[in-house]
This record gives C-alpha cells, structure tokens and sequence, in this order.
C-alpha cells in the first residue's frame, strides 16, 4: 500500500485530496490539527506518533523530526542497502508527500504583529519534510501548492507519475522554501541594518503571456508569495491581460490605495493617472475622475477603491475601457460589463502589505527600495507664505498631495473640488510640467483660475510658480528643500498665492 504523509497549515482542498487518496489504496498519515480535520471527515489517517513510537512535544514544535519519518522520505527503494536498513529498523518509505509551511508572511503583514507570534510561525519541520521528499522526488512525490491537488489525482489515476512532473514539482517545493527563507531573514534583519545583506528572490510563473511590451518581445507574469500582491488577482470576464494591462493595473490599484475611508478613483494610460478624483461615493468619484481629462480615458485602466457596482457599470457603457479593476465586481453589475465582451473586468486587493519591497530591474541586476507608501499625515507641513491657504484650498491641497503621488515625475498636478484637473507627468523640466498641466486642465474646459497646484518635488527655479500664477492658481503643496526655496517662496508672495511645504518627496522615476 502506498504511504502519502499530509501535514499542512493551508487546509484548502486536503480532506478532498485524503480522501480520493484513500480511495486509490493509499494510506494516510498526518499530524496534529491536519489529522484532526482528516479524522473529522471521516478520512482513516494514523497519527504520525504511532510511527514515530514518540509523543508530540514542545506544543507541537517537535512532531515529524524523526528517522521513522526522514529515513522513510530519503531512502531510494533502488539501493539494496537502503531497503535492508529500513527493513532493519522497521520504517516504511513514505511515496507521496503534501506540507506546506506555516502562515509566516501573512503573520509578518499584520501592522500590530507581536514578535513572540512572528517567531511561532517560523516553520521547523515542514521545510525539513519538504526538502526530503524534493530532494528525493524519483521515489517521493512532494507537494506543496494545494492548487496541485487535483492533477496529482488525476495523475496518479492514470497510473506512475512521470518523472518530468515529480522534477517540476521538487522545483515548486525549493523555490518555495527560498521564498519562505528570505521572508523570515528580512524579518530578523533589524530596522537599523537595512535590506537583507543576501536575498534569494523566488517567484512562481503564474501566466505565459501573448507578448512583452512590444510583440516581439516574449512574456510572462510571475507571482512572489507576497500577501495582496498579484497573485491574488481574480479576472471576471474579458480577454487575456496584456504585459501592459498588468503594469497599469498595478499603477491603477496603487493610485487609489491613498485614501482609506473615502471613494476614490483613477484613470491611468501608460502607468500614470490622466484622471483621479474622490467623491462622496464611487459614482461620483468616477464621473469626475473621467471630467479629468475625457479624451485620454478612452482605451485606459480604471481602478476603484471601493466595490464597483451596476450603477458604476452602467456609467461606462459609453466609454471603451481596456481593463476595469477593484477590489470587488458583484454579478449585477458584471452583467452590465457582459455587454462588452473584450472588456477585462478583474478583482484586485487594494493597496500594500507593510514593509513590502519594491524592485526595479537593471542589467544584470535589480534594484530594491522599500515600497512608497503615501503618508496621509500633516506632520512637518508648514505655511511658508505670508497668505495662507484658505479651507477650500487647503482640502485641495490635501487632496492634490495625495493624488500627486501616484504621478511620474516631474509631475505636477492641477485639484478643483477633489478633482485633478491638469496633470503634467514625464517633463524634464518642472516648469514644462506646469505648464502641460495648465495646457490640459484648459484643453478640457477646467478652470484654472483658483485651483490648487501639487508638485512632487521641489521648485529648483521661481519660473513654475510664475507660471502657475499667470493661470491664477492660489495655492501650492510642494515638498521644499531648493537652494531657492526663498525666490519660490518671494514669487508666491507677489502673486498673492498660498504655499505650503511638506518637507517630503515623492518622486516616481
């Protein structure tokens, strides 16, 4: 009878996958809750105490690290020797193998995570376990991901799994364990040392896709284990996404992750926003986020911070959208966006995990950052202008700030009412900048006169607050920290315009 030893924290589809096992003649042994739950169901499994002779101790933290279970996982049937050592000592191989680790990112993500539980959630024997069997993966099946499950059956129904998937499969396994391993060595690494000294990048391919960003180029999307990252991605309906589509997508959903309690949301092209707005509810929020800038939402990404409903749906009938994404799309309003039949609809979690990394790739290399998270706080904001803003400027400040943040520097962003009315992205200049958010607040009918005007980075010259003044703004949110800050701050103030600086940039190269 074939042995398969079940012992997984992630409990999705594994009293399914025993149980058609069983069926197959296989018998079942597990340990602790896995055994339990495998018990409950009416699944025959033996404990793993009973092959090991040796109670579980520790609260658990000692359980499988035994000869009787690593002597079963590693020894080759195809060695004489192995077989009579086994025989000897009285252990049956094990030929199947399903662990996977306890939840140590997902622990690590939570903002109040005490370090006593990050450092339970470290997973002893589950690596152990799984390095065995992949390790030995001619004799061992070892299986880590549960979405596996079900063609491991189907395999196995057929008859021997053949060595090209048990291969894949060990592969799966220490790619896994790195990942895991590098999330547990960044935690450890403490605040004042920096990034990890070493880190071992693992990631799984999730998609082949049709094309890069031009189509002779090959692609493919893959996913890090990462909580909220894109691997927890959901399509509706549509086409397949574009390597493009999935780089806006990320830009969408990462520009409307800075409002927490408030409807927002944006239109982005090419990876920037031509269109951001919040709104007392999402319908409204989206109605202005297209007032933007009408002609560039045709053929962009739009993201929602909230759930995107009929009414939200029916609001786009007009429009051709490449990809529509939020956080959920319940099934009235899909059947308005059915109308459409090339139309991506995806579900995607907004925002990002704390201390969650962000790479960029060079030649031969990547560069990694911690990941800009927008700061809502004032702290640090002063009033450097003899006019201060007055409270209608002042909420579009905010407001401009935080939408400034999701745009390429040198970017430059134009708020009335909540609204981006101009945006200038991708200048080499700031005061070009300026100007091209004038030029397209204008080209729509927007009103500059009175607007709020958010730069994200400094005035390295006076000309850009000049320029804005000649559109009649009367208030800017600006970082500071120029060699002439005095002449920007000298110019507001012969204009009559209110200026306030952060003493943050946020620049997005």
């Amino acid at each position: 009878m074939p042995r398969a030893l079940i012992s997984v924290s992630d409990k999705r589809g594994s009293v399914e996958f025993a149980r058609e096992l069983t069926e197959l003649g296989w018998e079942i042994v597990s340990t602790g809750g896995t055994a339990a739950a495998l018990r409950k169901a009416g699944v025959p499994v033996t404990p793993v105490d009973q092959v090991t002779g040796f109670p579980e101790i520790l609260d658990g933290r000692v359980k499988t690290l035994h000869p009787a279970i690593h002597a079963g996982l590693l020894a080759r049937p195809d060695l004489p020797g192995h077989t009579r050592e086994l025989e000897a000592h009285r252990i049956l191989r094990f030929d199947l193998v399903a662990v996977n680790l306890y939840p140590f990112q997902t622990t690590i993500s939570r903002p109040s995570v005490r370090n006593e539980d990050a450092l339970e959630n470290i997973d002893v024997g589950g690596p152990a376990m799984l390095r065995s069997a992949a390790k030995n993966y001619l004799h061992v099946i070892p299986v880590v991901d549960p979405t596996d499950y079900r063609w491991v059956l189907e395999t196995l129904r057929r008859g021997e799994m053949p060595e090209e998937c048990r291969r894949a499969l060990a592969a799966k396994v220490f790619g896994h364990t790195a990942e895991y391993d590098t999330a547990v060595a960044g935690y450890l690494t403490a605040p004042g040392e920096g990034l990890p000294p070493r880190v071992n990048l693992s990631v799984e391919r999730m998609q082949e896709l049709r094309y890069g960003e031009n189509p002779q180029q090959r692609a493919a999307l893959y996913a890090t284990e990462e909580p909220r990252g894109i691997r927890d991605i959901k399509q509706r309906q549509g086409k397949e996404l574009s390597f493009n589509n999935l780089l806006d997508i990320d830009a969408a959903t990462a520009a409307v992750g800075a409002w927490k309690t408030r409807p927002a949301c944006a239109v982005v092209k090419h990876t920037t926003p031509c269109g951001i707005a919040v709104g007392r509810t999402a319908l409204e929020a989206l109605a202005k986020a297209r007032a933007t800038d009408p002609v560039s939402a045709f053929g962009g990404v739009i993201a929602c911070n909230t759930v995107i409903d009929r009414q939200m749906a029916e609001s786009l009938r007009d429009l051709f959208v490449e990809v529509i994404v939020g956080p959920s799309v319940p099934e009235d309003a899909l059947a308005v966006f059915a109308e459409k039949k090339n139309l991506r609809v995806v579900e995607l979690p907004v925002g990002w995990p704390a201390g969650s990394l962000d790479w960029k790739s060079v030649r031969g290399g990547f560069l990694v950052q911690d990941r800009f998270t927008f700061d809502p706080s004032e702290e640090g904001w002063k009033v450097v202008t003899t006019r201060g803003p007055t409270p209608e400027a002042w909420n579009d400040l905010q407001f401009s700030w935080a939408a400034v943040a999701a745009v390429k520097s040198n970017a430059i962003l134009l708020a009335r009412d909540e609204q981006a009315i101009g945006i200038g992205t991708g200048q080499m200049s700031r005061v070009d900048a300026v100007f091209l958010a004038i030029h397209k607040a204008r080209q729509q009918q927007h009103a500059t006169d009175g607007a709020a005007l958010a730069s994200d980075g400094f005035f390295p010259f006076p000309d850009a607050v000049e320029e804005a003044a000649r559109a009649g703004i009367r208030a800017i949110v600006q970082p500071g920290g120029s060699l002439r800050d005095a002449e920007a701050i000298a110019a507001a103030n012969r204009h009559g315009m209110a200026m306030v600086m952060t003493g943050k940039r946020m620049f997005r190269h």
